[in-house]
């Protein structure tokens, strides 16, 4: 187990092996607020083998985001994953794609032109 000053480097570590980290990192959370399973799927509006998913990694965003708010940790949320701003870049890339004016309509397209298509 980590104490809290360590930080793993999730870098290297596959999915599963995350979601796993995680998950025992939720259990500790329950457990350090003094909760039981059930006490926690009781809050959160889920059942016990939802809870007992949670901790083994396997969970739903939303049924993760229900068990962090019955056992007060929701402002987690923000360090989990901050807002994210847009980059220049991205902002850049987005406005030369909005359309600045429109197209000359092509010679031979128009029934102005005189073209005279059968339908």
């Amino acid at each position: 187990m980590y104490s809290m000053g360590d930080i793993m480097n999730f870098e290297n570590m596959s999915p599963a092996a995350i979601a796993e980290e995680l998950g025992n990192r939720l259990r500790q959370a329950r457990l350090n607020a003094d909760l039981t399973q059930a006490e926690v799927a009781s809050r959160a509006g889920l059942n016990r083998r939802a809870i007992l998913n949670a901790e083994k990694g396997k969970v739903q965003l939303e049924n993760l985001v229900a068990i962090l708010v019955s056992i007060d940790m929701a402002d987690q949320l923000n360090m989990f994953l901050p807002i994210q701003e847009i980059s220049p870049v991205q902002l850049a890339k987005l406005k030369g794609k909005e359309r600045q004016r429109a197209s000359k309509s092509k010679k031979g397209n128009s029934r102005i032109d005189g073209d005279k298509s059968s339908w």
